[in-house]
C-alpha cells in the first residue's frame, strides 16, 4: 500500500526523471549480481512471485481502502537482487492496468524495491535473534518495512511539492474525503472520483501533515493485517519448504545467493 498511485502529469518532470534513473542503476545492479545465477529456475520463480505480487496489488480489503503489497515476502523468497527485478516488472504492469502513471514507474520501483530490500535484510536479521519463530521473524519486518517504504512515499509527496490532494490514491486513500480530526470520517466508505471542485478546495485545505497523519492511522491497521498474512505464510513455507526461505537457519536456495 505504500507505492504512489499518482497518475502521469503529477510529479514534476526532474522527479519523474530521477526515479527512472536510480531505477535503471539498480535494476543494472541487480542483473549484474544475477548473471550467474541458475536462470532455469530464477526467471520461474520471479514470473510466479510477480504474478501473486500483480494478485495481491489489485485486489482492495474493504472497508480501509488497503490493498497488500506481499512485498517483504517476495524479498524474503527471492533476495535483494532478484526482489528489485520483480519490483520492476510488478509495477510496470500495474501501471498498464491504470494503477498509477507510466512515469512513475520509476518512482514506484524504488518503493516497492526498497521494501524487497529491506524487508529481505530484516528478515535475515532478526532471524539471528528469533531463530525459531520464522513467523514472528517475517511479521515484524514487514511491519518495521512498510512502515518506512509509507514514510519514503510521503517523502516523495513532500519533496515534489505539488497538492497532497493529487497524489489522491497514496496508500489507496482519497485525501480530500479525509478530516484532520477524525481521519476515519469519510475515508473508509469514500468514492475516489473527485471533481474538480472538490480537488480545488482539497488542494488549499490539506497540508502535508495532515495527509501523512491520514495515511499513517489507516495504513497503520493494514500494516497489521499484512505483518499477520506474512507472517503466517512465512511459517507455512518454513514447514513445506525451508529452502525457499532466505533464513540464517533454515539457509535458503543457494541459486538466489
Amino acid at each position: 500500500m505504500s507505492h504512489l498511485h499518482v497518475p502521469d502529469g503529477v510529479l514534476p518532470l526532474w522527479l519523474v526523471g530521477l526515479g527512472w534513473l536510480v531505477t535503471v542503476v539498480a535494476l543494472a545492479v541487480a542483473l549484474r549480481v544475477l548473471r550467474r545465477a541458475d536462470r532455469g529456475r530464477l526467471i520461474p520463480q520471479i514470473g510466479i512471485v510477480s504474478a501473486l505480487l500483480v494478485a495481491a496489488m489489485s485486489t482492495e480489503i474493504v472497508p480501509i481502502a488497503y490493498h497488500v503489497n506481499l512485498t517483504v515476502l517476495a524479498g524474503i523468497i527471492l533476495g535483494p537482487a532478484a526482489g528489485i527485478v520483480s519490483a520492476f516488472v510488478v509495477n510496470l504492469i500495474l501501471a498498464l492496468f491504470g494503477h498509477g502513471g507510466i512515469t512513475v514507474v520509476g518512482l514506484n520501483t524504488i518503493v516497492i524495491g526498497a521494501e524487497t530490500v529491506l524487508g529481505y535484510s530484516l528478515f535475515r536479521l532478526l532471524g539471528r535473534a528469533l531463530p525459531h519463530r520464522v513467523g514472528l521473524a517475517a511479521g515484524l519486518a514487514t511491519v518495521v518495512t512498510l512502515f518506512c517504504t509509507t514514510t519514503l512515499s510521503i517523502g516523495i509527496v513532500g519533496l515534489s511539492q505539488i497538492a497532497p490532494a493529487q497524489a489522491r490514491d497514496l496508500g489507496a486513500l482519497n485525501p480530500s474525503t479525509l478530516s484532520f480530526s477524525n481521519p476515519l470520517s469519510g475515508g473508509l466508505f469514500a468514492n475516489r472520483i473527485v471533481t474538480p471542485e472538490q480537488e480545488a478546495q482539497a488542494s488549499s485545505t490539506i497540508s502535508l501533515a495532515r495527509f501523512a497523519a491520514a495515511v499513517y492511522v489507516l495504513g497503520a491497521i493494514g500494516w497489521v493485517i499484512e505483518s499477520l498474512l506474512i507472517g503466517y505464510m512465512a511459517a507455512f513455507i518454513a514447514k513445506v519448504r525451508p529452502g525457499l526461505l532466505r533464513h540464517p537457519l533454515l539457509g535458503g536456495a543457494t541459486w538466489m545467493r
